[in-house]
């Protein structure tokens, strides 16, 4: 319990080893209804819904991970698009074609209507701390526990680095709903299906630029396609502020 699917591991590995570029690509999104479009913040499992629908291929390829979508969080767990906002995905160089027909497309998000842009391609790059604002570890729900899973994790991809689960800044929910936490870590929920998938943001610090580049290849945990797993670089504000101001990190 709290491994990397095996076949994932070796084909995240064997890519690395081999030199394969791994790359984020960013549609800008467009809102078709409303002065201020507004999306659920927990929209991983549905985004991943819509996009297949319109390249059904992605569900036969455990490369790609598809990013959360950045917005400005407004309370009752919604985010509103910002300039900012974008439809980003962390692939392999060789997928970059199967994922260009997105341009011009829209896509039902829960019943908001987003037009998807142009892409642009961002190399990733190496930095010493990155985080997740979301990992997930089947049968891992206590932080203790779920911090041990983590190291093992890093351990298995060979990347030399400190995981820590990240603070709260304050007392209230962090997306907007709900009771006052109790624990001073940043605790998520992912809804899948009927069902709540539970995780923590994580942060890695002491990466090497090799192990920096790797952890971002392979991330960490599952359900890299709900956008869970997906590590970058830290913005220069604390980390606590960039995940409550945004819902999400910056590139």
């Amino acid at each position: 319990m709290g491994q990397l699917d095996g076949d994932t591991t070796r084909q995240v590995q064997d890519a690395h080893l081999s030199g394969a570029a791994v790359v984020d690509v960013h549609f800008r999104l467009h809102g078709l209804v409303g002065p201020a479009v507004l999306i659920p913040a927990d929209h991983g499992y549905a985004l991943f819904g819509a996009l297949s629908r319109l390249l059904p291929w992605l569900h036969g390829s455990p490369l790609v991970g598809v990013h959360p979508i950045r917005g400005q969080l407004v309370g009752n767990r919604a985010l509103a698009l910002t300039p900012a906002s974008t439809l980003a995905f962390r692939v392999p160089v060789t997928v970059l074609p199967g994922l260009l027909p997105l341009a011009g497309q829209s896509i039902d998000l829960e019943g908001t209507v987003l037009r998807v842009g142009l892409p642009h391609v961002r190399a990733l790059r190496p930095s010493p701390v990155l985080s997740s604002r979301l990992v997930t570890i089947k049968g891992m729900l206590e932080p203790d526990a779920f911090l041990e899973a983590a190291r093992r994790q890093l351990a298995e991809l060979g990347v030399d680095g400190q995981p820590a689960l990240l603070e709260r800044a304050g007392t209230r929910a962090i997306e907007g709903r709900g009771a006052a936490p109790s624990s001073p870590w940043i605790r998520r929920t992912l809804r899948v299906r009927d069902k709540e998938v539970v995780g923590y943001a994580l942060r890695v610090a002491g990466l090497s630029p090799e192990a920096s580049i790797r952890l971002q290849i392979a991330g960490l945990g599952g359900r890299r396609r709900f956008g869970c797993g997906i590590f970058l670089p830290e913005r220069t504000s604390t980390p606590t502020q960039a995940v409550q101001e945004t819902g999400e990190r910056s590139n």
